[in-house]
């Protein structure tokens, strides 16, 4: 009987170090883990600074606006049915609406075919006057958001926000901050 609980003890302190091996080594196993899925994630060709938008390929959502030079000329949809059009959420005290606004304005003179509307988001009218005469006007029309209900319905959390919606009135993209030569390139174009 002795012989036996000492082989059990043996039996139990070799276990015993056997599982201080295996302890020591779960914190390496997890952090291997966690490596190999933050590797994965990273090989993704996924850009980060993009978020995804749940409105694209969806129908553009519809809006009624009062024009901010003219108070009393409300504009709706109608004036985008059937053709391409290049949305663009912006405001006078927005810095980096300043640093896109030339290409828009380049935009609008290599493209006359394609409706740029200018929506001014939370803006003080009389500024975003001051805006346009200083900078000049790339829009087709302005639309005044005073409220964020427009820019809430587009998903629209930042500015500016540039939005290309095709001939159907479907919204084919959609790009977070100031537009650059390379993503009008590569991506509008």
């Amino acid at each position: 009987m002795d012989r036996c609980f000492i082989n059990g003890n043996w039996w139990f302190f070799f276990h015993k170090k056997k599982m201080k091996k295996i302890i020591v080594f779960i914190p390496l196993l997890i952090t291997l883990f966690i490596s190999a899925l933050l590797l994965y994630f990273l090989i993704q060709e996924k850009d980060s600074s993009v978020p995804p938008s749940t409105l694209i390929n969806k129908k553009s959502p519809e809006f009624s606006m009062v024009d901010l030079f003219q108070d009393k000329q409300i504009f709706d949809n109608s004036i985008i049915k059937e053709k391409k059009v290049l949305i663009n959420f912006f405001a006078s005290w927005c810095a980096p609406c300043k640093v896109e606004h030339s290409l828009l304005m380049e935009i609008s003179n290599e493209n006359p075919n394609i409706i740029i509307l200018g929506i001014n988001y939370k803006d003080d009218k009389n500024d975003a006057i001051e805006f346009i005469n200083k900078f000049g006007n790339p829009y087709s029309f302005i639309g005044i958001d005073d409220t964020g209900k427009i820019a809430m319905d587009f998903g629209v959390y930042g500015l500016p926000e540039t939005i290309i919606i095709n001939e159907k009135g479907i919204i084919i993209f959609k790009h977070v901050g100031p537009l650059t030569k390379k993503i009008y390139n590569e991506d509008i174009r």
